[in-house]
């Protein structure tokens, strides 16, 4: 009986001992522009970021870039799942510039945060995501042929395709024109809503280009990105990687 628990000791120090060495090979061999994404347990979104699994990440500073100068900070985290990748932004801001009610509508010309995804480097295909602090959304895909981009809306949008998503204010109303502290937002991206791209959904391993951004309206108009861009967020081969713990 004695021995049967150092077995199951050993092969349990075993196993922890090879997932750590994995995600110190995975944050080693991360090359400049790219981060380890963490794998999770799939938990609610609270529009908050209040579910402890968040904890078992890091923050990702998404970096003030012109044309016109901001006070404000922006920052990220990333974690994945067997059914869908998660996001976190947490966005410092004074006042909210987000007078659009409804999904599907131009939120990038306000307030809004923005992810694009590019699973498979062989084609010029991928996902971008916004969402508004007033939790409204656009999800489109996007083919982008040498520089001539349209984005495609998901059709049958409903049941385990559809996003989960929430926002929040801090020390303010959640309104066009509040004075506020910052907003957070927080959503979910199922991978079925990510068919027919290819390399989804990612394993342990598994590596998709990708960029995140925000734009704010309070001091003209500021660009907050993870990965540089020169002229506009669809410069693909200027996107960073996710490596997939």
């Amino acid at each position: 009986m004695e021995q049967n628990s150092k077995l199951k000791l050993f092969v349990i120090s075993v196993m922890l001992f090879a997932a750590g060495t994995m995600n110190l090979l995975l944050a080693v061999n991360a090359e400049p522009g790219s981060i380890v994404v963490k794998k999770s347990q799939d938990f609610k979104v609270t529009g908050d970021g209040s579910a402890v699994n968040w904890q078992s990440t890091d923050w990702i500073d998404i970096v003030q870039q012109g044309p016109d100068p901001s006070p404000y900070t922006t920052k990220a985290k990333v974690l994945y799942s067997d059914k869908g990748i998660y996001f976190l932004f947490d966005c410092v801001d004074k006042k909210l510039t987000s007078t659009m009610k409804g999904d599907f509508l131009n939120i990038f010309t306000e307030d809004v945060v923005e992810v694009f995804l590019w699973t498979d480097e062989s084609i010029t295909l991928y996902f971008e995501y916004e969402l508004s602090p007033l939790n409204y959304e656009l999800p489109i895909l996007i083919p982008n042929m040498n520089g001539k981009f349209q984005g495609w809306q998901p059709w049958h949008y409903e049941g385990d395709k559809r996003t989960s998503h929430e926002t929040s204010v801090r020390g303010g109303s959640r309104e066009s024109g509040a004075q506020v502290e910052g907003w957070v937002a927080e959503f979910f991206i199922p991978y079925k809503l990510l068919n027919p791209l290819q390399n989804v959904p990612p394993v342990s391993g598994t590596k998709w280009r990708a960029n995140m951004y925000r734009i704010d309206y309070d001091n003209g108009t500021t660009y907050f990105t993870w990965q540089k861009i020169k002229k506009g967020f669809h410069e693909y081969n200027n996107y960073g990687t996710f490596i997939f713990e």
